[in-house]
């Protein structure tokens, strides 16, 4: 559970540091360029505060394999994303995105099956 919770709250920095300048107009010269560059690394820079020791630590003591880790980090982002844009981007949502969600979430079933042994 541990590396969920991380995991959610790397993504909120990570979604913010990769489209939160969405919401403003883009920059008009070079300068505005780098400061958007500036402040997505120094945001993306406390994602990794929370990303490694989930996926180091925690991912490893919790017993997920590298596949459901991968998995569980997709499902976390798209969720997280869906909201972000709903929410703070004021992205309409549309009935194909949810059919899209139904998949992946079929996708993360089957990932967690256990695996037969012979």
């Amino acid at each position: 559970m541990r590396t969920i919770v991380l995991l959610i709250v790397a993504n909120l920095f990570m979604t913010y540091a990769w489209y939160g300048h969405l919401k403003s107009s883009p920059p008009s010269n070079a300068k505005g360029l780098i400061y958007i560059w500036l402040t997505s690394w120094l945001v993306a820079g406390v994602e990794y505060i929370f990303m490694v020791p989930a996926n180091n630590y925690y991912a490893r003591l919790e017993g997920f394999s590298a596949f459901q880790l991968k998995m569980i980090q997709e499902v976390i982002t798209l969720i997280v994303f869906s909201l972000f844009a709903l929410l703070y981007l004021k992205v309409e949502w549309r009935w194909n995105y949810a059919v899209s969600f139904v998949l992946i979430m079929a996708a993360t079933y089957f990932m967690f099956l256990p695996a037969k042994t012979a």
